[in-house]
């Protein structure tokens, strides 16, 4: 059982809700020791979505574990749900622990999520803590898929940002954007270092989707709570990017200082725990060549 005490439910618009935990100074879900649930996800926050319409919903991400999950369907199926769609926004561990309590219905994601999935399975369900059962997705796309939840559409789309498998949703009449890990508040955490040009590049791509706010994965809940970010989240991920690029961040400087300027500008906060992050980028970066 993992502990779901923290676990919050806001709405940052009308239908559309977010399942968000963590970010409690002094509070571990699963073990003193070192694991990829307290010491990432739970430690910076972490929210999956669902987008309602009448006895339907398209869910995005399947949180950290099979009680968050349960606890994501359980909300749902109170409102009158009884048809899900899971979309995953890429293959990451917090991304897809959950799968299992959606796999009655079918289970979207990027190809490349799917070939990832497979060939980390044993990586996944080894893990500490484990995710198994890791289930696989039931359909799979390239560049983009359009769904249709009552009279609405939604956009799955890709963009290789963070991980080459990365998918954002679009929610037009709403100008909403679910950014999954492409964006984070306070910085993204680089996965992928050798791919960072390519990833501001299509961080430029990002920005020229026609959007009002931006939901992501990994952000301060009063922010989501309030409706989400601006396209300032957007310009502050790609300038960090840009600056690791250039070799900025060796000389040690906290985060605090190297995003002083975005933090002043509103576009993204300081959330103390990201300065492990920062550390983690610049020797990524390094050992990359950058």
């Amino acid at each position: 059982m993992t502990d779901t005490s923290t676990f919050r439910i806001l709405e940052p618009a009308p239908g559309v809700f977010a399942y968000y935990d963590g970010r409690i100074a002094g509070v571990r879900l699963h073990s003193p020791a070192p694991n990829w649930l307290d010491d990432g996800a739970y430690s910076l926050g972490i929210a999956s979505y669902a987008i309602v319409e009448g006895s339907e919903a398209i869910v995005f991400d399947s949180h950290v574990s099979l009680d968050h999950a349960r606890a994501v369907r359980n909300h749902l199926e109170g409102l009158g749900v009884t048809r899900f769609t899971l979309v995953l926004s890429h293959w990451h561990d917090d991304h897809v622990a959950g799968n299992a309590v959606f796999a009655d219905g079918p289970i979207i994601a990027h190809r490349l999520t799917r070939d990832a999935l497979i060939s980390n399975r044993e990586k996944l369900e080894n893990a500490n803590p484990p995710i198994r059962p890791l289930v696989q997705p039931t359909e799979v796309f390239d560049d983009g898929l359009t769904l249709a939840i009552g009279g609405r559409s939604v956009e799955a789309l890709h963009f290789a940002i963070h991980s080459a498998d990365g998918v954002v949703l679009r929610l037009p009449d709403a100008g909403l954007l679910f950014a999954g890990d492409v964006v984070e508040d306070t910085v993204t955490y680089v996965s992928e270092a050798e791919d960072t040009p390519k990833h501001i590049a299509e961080l430029g791509r990002l920005a020229a989707l026609p959007f009002r706010r931006i939901l992501p994965a990994h952000g301060a809940p009063d922010r989501i709570a309030g409706g989400g970010y601006d396209e300032g989240l957007i310009t502050a991920n790609q300038d960090y990017l840009r600056r690791l690029v250039a070799g900025e961040g060796r000389d040690g400087a906290l985060l605090s200082a190297f995003v002083a300027n975005d933090i002043a500008a509103g576009r993204i906060g300081y959330f103390e725990p990201y300065e492990t992050v920062h550390k983690a980028n610049i020797k990524a970066m390094a050992a990359a060549g950058f």
